[in-house]
């Protein structure tokens, strides 16, 4: 369950990273409450700070994910959570100066949106470097586990904070937790990372990425149906705050609480997925997300806030299943130095809706009811998971059927039409076995 921090390099990374996602998760519960308190209660307010912190993830994860390719992962992301920490300091002195804005926090959203969307696939594809492809599927799970337990204490604390100290201190305390993924990084032993042959600078490079994914039924599936559930699904930052503080009439610790809830699911999904011996497969991926649908309707239709509270733990552990599915399989099947574009790619679907979706949600929010959001996002995902599964059954011929290779592990495989993809790990597949990649 824990083999990945068998690596030194990888202990530093999720020990460091742990502390820096609490102040994330705590800024981010305390960014909602300040726009909130701002806008005097209006989601779409929230919707459109969302919008701007996730809107240049539309043009620059792409390009993210070029930059990982070509240079040395390390050195970017000590760059970018230098820029992420600076927006957090610059938000705090504001708000504790008592000078703070709405403008402020939308123009800050964005520059960290900015930063974030750079971020995002270098991290990702970096994993890798650290572990090796044995340990990659065991090294995701326990990212997802890090990123989880940090959901579970950050909004909790920054609930209790906000309420005794105000946002302002918290913008500055998640400042001192950049730190730590900073000295972590500082710490690695670089000559025992394991780093992908750098891509040559050349042109339509971005273009191939995307060539490579449309040119693969199960990627171009996989991608839309991330878009789609991440896009109108996965919308917790704008109802959770709306229904906790419009609907029950609660502050923000109430908010910071069904954040945790929802946080305990996802850790629970996170532990089960470091325990999983083989790799995800597309149907965990699109049962995941139509499972995730009908929660996420249930958790809008729920008439008391204890029992949102309970049907958050059930939803959470679903929505990990779904994108930990999802990560697996894009890295797991891809070429090393096709990997940071099309993580770029999977992190333009995962965010880049978000613009999109957020606006439109919270304005449902406001004309109808504050549980909108959630019983029409549950409705969309539902639907894209059912329909992607019906798209690869009837068009693209999908069947699964287990092949035993001369190495004696039994592999499995999905085929659509002609193209072959095996969901073994890099590392079987150079140990000789017969799997074929076509």
């Amino acid at each position: 369950m824990f083999a990945a921090l068998r690596t030194r390099n990888y202990r530093l990374w999720a020990s460091g990273q742990i502390v820096s996602l609490v102040g994330t998760w705590m800024q981010r519960v305390a960014q909602d409450w300040l726009v909130l308190t701002l806008s005097d209660g209006n989601a779409l307010a929230v919707g459109i700070v969302m919008a701007l912190q996730f809107g240049p993830t539309l043009f620059l994860s792409v390009w993210g994910g070029v930059l990982a390719d070509r240079y040395d992962k390390r050195r970017i992301l000590m760059v970018t959570q230098v820029a992420m920490a600076l927006c957090a300091l610059v938000l705090g002195v504001l708000d504790v100066g008592g000078v703070v804005d709405l403008w402020h926090v939308y123009l800050i959203a964005f520059v960290l949106g900015c930063a974030s969307a750079i971020d995002a696939p270098v991290r990702q594809s970096f994993t890798i470097e650290m572990v090796g492809p044995e340990r990659l599927s065991n090294a995701i799970a326990l990212n997802s586990m890090t990123f989880n337990t940090a959901r579970i204490i950050g909004p909790a604390v920054s609930g209790v904070l906000i309420t005794l100290i105000g946002t302002g201190w918290v913008f500055l305390l998640n400042v001192v937790t950049f730190a730590a993924v900073l000295v972590g990084l500082l710490l690695m032993r670089v000559d025992e990372l394991m780093p992908a042959p750098a891509t040559e600078r050349a042109k339509g490079q971005v273009r191939e990425g995307f060539r490579y994914v449309w040119g693969r039924a199960d990627l171009r599936v996989l991608m839309a149906a991330v878009f789609m559930v991440s896009t109108f699904g996965l919308n917790f930052p704008i109802s959770l705050a709306v229904m906790a503080r419009n609907t029950f009439g609660h502050g923000a610790d109430a908010y910071g609480l069904l954040s945790t809830t929802l946080a305990i699911g996802t850790l629970a999904g996170a532990a089960l997925a470091a325990r999983r011996k083989t790799p995800p497969r597309l149907r965990t991926l699109l049962g995941a997300a139509a499972g995730f649908g009908v929660f996420e309707i249930a958790v809008g239709v729920m008439p008391t806030y204890a029992l949102v509270a309970i049907m958050l733990v059930p939803t959470g552990a679903l929505t990990l299943t779904f994108t930990t599915a999802a990560m697996n399989i894009l890295q797991m099947s891809v070429p090393s130095e096709m990997r940071g574009r099309v993580m770029g790619i999977y992190m333009l679907c995962f965010l880049g809706g978000t613009p999109l979706g957020s606006p439109v949600l919270g304005w449902l929010a406001d004309v109808l009811d504050p549980r909108a959001p959630l019983v029409v996002g549950g409705v969309i995902s539902l639907l894209s998971g059912l329909l992607a599964a019906a798209y690869l059954m009837r068009h693209e011929q999908l069947r699964l059927r287990v092949r035993r290779p001369s190495s004696g592990r039994y592999l499995p495989i999905v085929e659509l039409r002609n193209t072959v993809v095996c969901d073994a790990t890099e590392q079987a597949v150079e140990a000789g076995s017969d799997a074929r990649r076509t």
